[in-house]
């Protein structure tokens, strides 16, 4: 195994890179659990803030990390 395919690990029949699917992890659990503890009030705002943490940090995650995949196309020999 040569160093560029130790950086990948396999997610769900996918490679990704582990510093990118840590960071995504680290973004998203940070925001939903902020958005859970500073929650004010009663029982659903907890959940709602929490849930609105975790697409934010969707959100920052997607735009923050490019795909990695490079698309060949090859023409149909007739």
């Amino acid at each position: 195994m040569d160093k560029q395919e130790k950086e990948f690990v396999e997610v769900w029949e996918d490679n990704v890179k582990i510093k990118d699917l840590l960071i995504a992890m680290l973004l998203c659990i940070g925001l939903s659990l902020g958005g859970y503890i500073l929650a004010p009030g009663e029982a659903p705002q907890p959940l709602i803030f929490g849930l609105c943490g975790g697409v934010i940090g969707f959100i920052i995650s997607s735009v923050l990390i490019k795909p990695k995949r490079k698309i060949t196309y090859l023409e149909e020999e007739e």
